[in-house]
């Protein structure tokens, strides 16, 4: 990010990373867990980003599971957390391949040792095109699919490929909803574009993809029926494209999900067609959970599934007080800079008295009523008072949406439940 010294690949953590101790001299990954730092004993300034390695295992781990059980693979998207050594930690986990936004993000995850991609957004650009191309051809069984979603893309697309020789690009069909982001909104238009796409010698029409999370409400009252509806379009659709012979491939991709109401998606990923499907369900926020959104969202997952244990937040920002200028009202030492705040504010899940390695509990009326660049509003009831924050302890805040505190930094800690530091990952948004 912009202000933040970002370590490359083949580089060692080192000073100019926000977090990273101000005395510590440049180290490689090993080097660094074997420091024997700890998130509490003031040698790191703060805020600092940590990741919960015990949390991370368990919901790489529950996912690969979630998605195995269903007979479905997982496609995760990167792009929640842009760090290599997250991609090789779900890669290994059994993960099909990665999902990516952006060219420029695939070829960070492909760096990491991706050699399925997905790349769940329209490409169109020629620099873009040209990087796919030549990603393909510098390394060895690699495989990226992207989206298309009109016939003005597809024009694009031909009218590069004319000028630059070379084999098709591989391409999902993207059908959307009304009212939300990308995709063709309705039936006939999505096969009419299908056959296009058949007819072209510039694509392989490979399968279809939806997004059903901008309509996620938490409620399955509502989200039911509304998924049903998405997934009963997106299965019409695949079996008329069947039925006419427009898919290009030996197997038929078929994806879907978000963070928010996978499950009722992911048994919708493997139509009965006349050639084998491969279902790609492409949740990335798993990975670290949160505190809010997501925590809400899985309440109801985890209602309909009927699941003991889910998803676990693994991602926390320590932060000190650093003023109470006012009854009632603490300042502490991070803000929008460091944290989420797209979708509502942090919030405070621990206390550490200065000096103590110890985190406890923090009062129930404890909460941020608002964030600056660099400090948050910590508030609290006046019943409270006597359990007030002071001036030098430390403070850890939970999040809502882990993609936009992710994308605030430049490494991340992981942390044993005692908050001793054994291991670090990067991450490169850029």
């Amino acid at each position: 990010m912009a202000g933040d010294t970002c370590a490359s690949r083949d580089t060692p953590y080192a000073p100019g990373l926000k977090g990273w101790p101000h005395d510590a001299p440049p180290m490689s990954r090993e080097q660094l867990a074997a420091a024997g730092w700890h998130v509490l004993d003031g040698r790191l300034p703060l805020p600092l980003a940590v990741l919960r390695r015990e949390a991370l295992a368990h919901n790489i781990a529950w996912m690969q599971r979630f998605v195995r059980e269903r007979g479905i693979d997982l496609a995760p998207h990167g792009k929640t957390t842009m760090s290599p050594e997250l991609f090789r930690r779900q890669l290994d986990a059994g993960a099909w391949g990665i999902t990516f936004a952006t060219v420029t993000q695939v070829a960070v995850g492909v760096s990491a040792g991706a050699r399925r991609v997905l790349i769940a957004n329209q490409v169109l650009g020629a620099a873009d095109l040209g990087a796919i191309r030549a990603l393909i051809a510098a390394h060895a069984g690699l495989r990226i699919v992207f989206l298309v979603d009109s016939a003005a893309q597809l024009a694009l697309i031909e009218a590069w490929s004319t000028a630059h020789a070379g084999p098709p690009f591989e391409v999902l069909l993207e059908l959307g909803v009304e009212g939300g982001r990308t995709g063709c909104r309705g039936h006939a238009e999505a096969l009419a574009l299908a056959r296009g796409l058949h007819a072209s010698t510039a694509v392989r029409l490979c399968g279809i993809e939806c997004y059903e999370g901008l309509g996620a409400k938490g409620r399955s009252e509502t989200d039911v029926p509304y998924a049903q509806a998405l997934m009963d379009r997106v299965e019409a659709l695949a079996r008329a494209c069947d039925a006419e012979g427009l898919f290009d491939a030996d197997e038929v991709l078929m994806s879907a999900g978000g963070s928010a109401i996978f499950d009722l998606v992911a048994g919708r990923l493997k139509p009965a067609l006349g050639r084998p499907v491969r279902g790609l369900l492409r949740s990335g926020c798993y990975v670290t959970h949160d505190h809010g959104q997501y925590r809400r969202m899985l309440a109801a997952v985890a209602e309909r599934c009927g699941c003991t244990e889910t998803l676990r937040p693994a991602l926390e920002v320590w932060t000190y007080v650093q003023s109470c200028p006012e009854p009632g009202l603490a300042l502490l030492t991070g803000g929008r800079r460091d944290l989420s705040y797209d979708i509502e504010m942090p919030f405070p899940i621990a206390r550490a008295a200065a000096g103590s390695l110890v985190p406890q509990a923090v009062p129930p009326s404890w909460r941020i009523t608002g964030l600056n660049d660099q400090h948050a509003h910590l508030r609290w009831d006046a019943a409270d008072a006597a359990f007030a924050p002071v001036v030098g302890e430390r403070v850890g805040l939970g999040i809502s949406h882990p993609c936009t505190t992710f994308d605030k930094w430049s490494w991340m800690p992981v942390v044993e439940e005692d908050y001793r530091i054994t291991d670090a990952v990067r991450i490169d948004f850029g």
